[in-house]
């Protein structure tokens, strides 16, 4: 492997592990502070990327959908949490995996009535079609580029809210412990309110931001909740921080796996091999990582602490 398509590889891993922490983000602090096992989150993810092409296409402006569109998500979950999820809270994990399973199939339903069942194409951002020669004799998608940055931006403004506003400290607190949190006057119902749009509109940011890479298309947010999951738990639940190293190494781990796994069985058992089993051993590395890191650390890598 020579050293453009390694670089050209890690930033392929960069951008998918940042747009997963946007949507691990949200999850890990539902699943952290509110106990809430939310099968419906990535029915959010695929809502807000409805609400972006819409918008977009609609407006003519790729940035006026994507504000347009984070912003019905943040009040859609707004709504969602104060009517349904706010009922399930003080019930078990198995009633509300089934209460949220069904928001998921009716989420798929109610999209396919109002968009129908064939994929929606995004426009791409006008100036960011082409590519950015970063080195001599390599060059990078524009728009990648700026998918990178905003997942930067996105990490560095929740560090921010986080670790220096009073609303992260009562998430901090909420995340370590809930009981306690309301005890010292935490408004947690207020709280889990702002907590589930929050994540509804951070759902919206990536949905709309890979929207013109692929397919705006029912059912889009079932194999990306999967991934969510994988990474809060190899994080730790209720951690920013570890969302943020799980999602990167999980971007990291399937990106390499889908480039040097094909690479390896090719070189050792030739092109037949490469082929048939290269795709699927790499579509399992993510989950081997996470029985190893399980195996070490059982609460994850970063878990919030009591």
């Amino acid at each position: 492997m020579n050293g453009i398509l390694l670089l050209e590889q890690l930033l392929n891993s960069l951008q998918f592990g940042l747009m997963l922490f946007l949507l691990a983000a949200g999850l890990t602090l539902v699943f952290g502070i509110m106990d809430l096992i939310n099968l419906a989150h990535g029915s959010l993810y695929m809502i807000g990327a409805y609400l972006v092409a819409t918008l977009a296409v609609a407006s003519g402006s790729f940035w006026i959908g994507l504000a347009g569109g984070v912003a019905a998500s943040a009040v859609l979950g707004a709504v969602l949490e104060c009517t349904v999820i706010r009922r399930l809270y003080q019930r078990d994990h198995l009633s509300q995996v089934l209460g949220t399973f069904a928001l998921l199939l009716m989420a798929n339903e109610g999209v396919r009535m109002i968009w129908g069942s064939q994929p929606l194409m995004m426009p791409m951002p006008a100036g960011l079609s082409g590519p950015v020669e970063l080195l001599p004799g390599f060059s990078y998608p524009a728009y990648r580029l700026l998918i990178i940055g905003a997942g930067l931006a996105v990490a560095l403004l929740l560090y921010v809210l986080v670790t220096r506003t009073r609303l992260g400290m009562q998430v901090r607190a909420g995340a370590s412990n809930r009981e306690m949190a309301q005890a010292m006057g935490a408004d947690v119902r207020r709280l889990f309110t702002l907590l589930f749009a929050f994540g509804a509109a951070l759902c919206a940011v990536a949905g709309g931001m890979l929207g013109p890479l692929l397919a705006v298309q029912v059912g889009m947010g079932e194999s990306i909740l999967i991934l969510a999951f994988v990474v809060i738990v190899i994080g730790g639940i209720g951690s920013i921080r570890g969302a943020l190293v799980g999602a990167l190494l999980v971007g990291l781990v399937d990106t390499a796996g889908r480039t040097v796994v094909p690479m390896l069985f090719e070189l050792l058992m030739g092109p037949a091999a490469a082929d048939n089993a290269g795709p699927a051993v790499a579509s399992i590395l993510i989950y081997v990582l996470m029985a190893a890191v399980l195996f070490w650390k059982p609460r994850g890598l970063f878990p919030a602490q009591g």
